[in-house]
Parts: C-alpha cells; structure tokens; sequence
C-alpha cells in the first residue's frame, strides 16, 4: 500500500506495549508531536543523541499553525494529538511544539498515562544559566507569547527575571512555504521583528518555535555576535535523555532507531520540506485521514506501522 494512504489499523496487543519492557531497557517508541513539521527539528537532536530510540512523529498539517488559534483550540488539538500517538504505546511523548507546550502541557501532564515532556522549561532553563542576570528576549507564536510560559518559567529558577518578548506570526508560514535565511523576504521580516528587542540589550536570545532554528543562521546574523541563540530543541532532547536514563528507559539497541511519521495532510510536501529539518531524508510518512485521525482506536492496540 502506497505509504501516502497509510492504513492505522489495529494491530495485537501482543505487538506492542509492556512486553516490549527489557530488563535493561525499554524498546517501546518515543511520540512526538506538532502542528506541522517544525517540530522535525525537535526529532533531529533526539536521533542526534539517542541513535537507537524508535520514534513516532505526528505532524497536524491540516490545521497548521496552531500559533494564531484559541486557547480552548491548542488544548483540544493537543489532547487529539496525544490520543493518536498513545495508538503506540509510547514510553514518552514529547510536545514539540511550543504553543501546546505553553498552553496545555499541564493539562496533557495531568491526564495522560505517560511522561510527557514540552519544549518551554527546557529552553527557559538554559536561558537563565546564560543570561547571568541579564535580560532575556523571546520570539515565538502568539499564543506562546500571549501565554506568558516563557517569563513563568524562567521566574522558577530566577525570580524577577527580566524578559522581553515578541510574537513574530510570519516566521512560521515562512518557513513551511520553504523560504531560506538568504532570501531578502525573510531577512526583512526578522529585521523587523528583532529590531525593537535589539534596543532594550539582551544577552539572550530564545528561539521560541520549532520552526525558527531553520532561520537560526539569519537570526544569529541580524541580532549580533554578542547575542547568545537557545534552541529549545537541543535543550529538550538533552532533558529527554536524562529522564530516560534516570529511569532505566534507553532502548539498548543496537539496531538503528526508526523514525515513522504520520501527517493530516499533503504527505509528499511533508516529504519535500522535511529534510531541511531533519538533515535526512524524510522516507516513511503517511497520510491519516480524519476518519482514523477520529477512530479512538485502544491506547494499548498500535496502529500498523508502513
């Protein structure tokens, strides 16, 4: 069957689940989801540093960009989100996306059977330990921005922490319609954007959405080489390996991990885009549809894997 009209039917119980539990490890997946395929780049540092982990990706396509929509709407677009990669079993999900992670990861952590990692506390925890006092800055969604997590967070580990920030709504369409750090749209849009938290000084800089380390170089360029980049990316790959080994969690290979990525919409421009964030070739990616997206198939049944 053509990878692009994948099925998710069920497959045994047996196939999955708690029998896949090692005595010194775990080979079950690690889920991770988005509103589209900027949280790619979240995947690119988990294969980075765990080489053997098997990975599901779910990439909301459809409804892309969650940045602009409603409280209520990130929420309910989250908790669906979940409900399909729960499909697999998963020992970890991780929310690479900053606006859920902002906006329902408590929500997600409360009810849902497994750990659940978001992107926010890892980024503002290593913003703080640059920072040294200083201000930091935030680009982000709206939503994130709106949420105020990234200030919320920081103040955890320093209170009183000085935080600007700004909501950039452009730099995601951007980046999912393919535009590079060269092209001169792209360059004027972060000018503007950088500009007024460029004159209140920071020492840091947060990359508050997944999409934006793609436009990393021309960020880095624009705000200057005294500005230190977070990618929260890297910050919550580096937390996930830590919970993993905490808990005894590592799959021990030595097989290469799979990745599996299943989209809501346009598989092969998932495909064509998803290199640039991966920095390898996207191959297993199937289309699901709204039918199955909805099916509520049991968390302990795994859709069949193409």
């Amino acid at each position: 069957m053509d990878s692009d009209r994948g099925s998710v039917d069920k497959a045994s119980p047996g196939d999955n689940g708690r029998d896949a539990i090692m005595s010194q490890g775990d080979v079950r997946c690690i889920g991770v989801f988005d509103s589209g395929i900027g949280g790619l780049t979240v995947v690119r540092e988990l294969r980075r540093r765990l080489p053997h982990e098997n990975i599901v990706y779910f990439g909301d396509t459809a409804r892309v960009p969650y940045g602009i929509k409603s409280v209520q709407t990130v929420s309910r677009f989250a908790r669906e989100d979940c409900d399909f990669l729960l499909r697999f079993d998963p020992k970890m999900i991780v929310v690479a996306c900053n606006t859920v992670s902002a906006i329902a990861l408590t929500e997600l952590e409360d009810t849902l059977p497994v750990t659940v990692i978001g992107v926010v506390e890892p980024g503002a925890r290593q913003a703080v330990l640059l920072a040294q006092g200083h201000t930091v800055a935030v680009i982000a969604t709206e939503a994130t921005i709106g949420s105020d997590a990234y200030r919320k967070a920081m103040n955890k580990y320093q209170p009183g922490s000085r935080v600007v920030q700004k909501p950039c709504p452009l730099l995601v369409p951007m980046v999912e319609e393919g535009r590079r750090c060269e092209d001169a749209i792209t360059r004027a849009v972060i000018q503007d954007y950088l500009d007024p938290i460029l004159r209140l000084d920071p020492k840091v800089l947060i990359l508050g959405c997944t999409h934006y380390p793609l436009l990393k170089p021309a960020i880095a360029d624009i705000a200057g080489p005294d500005i230190k980049l977070v990618d929260s990316g890297e910050q919550t790959a580096a937390m996930v390996v830590d919970k993993l080994r905490q808990r005894g969690e590592l799959n021990p290979g030595p097989a290469p991990g799979s990745l599996t990525c299943y989209v809501s919409d346009n598989p092969q421009r998932f495909r064509e885009l998803g290199q640039r964030f991966l920095d390898h070739p996207v191959v297993d990616v199937t289309w699901v549809s709204q039918e199955q997206f909805m099916s509520h198939a049991p968390a302990h049944d795994a859709p069949a894997i193409l």
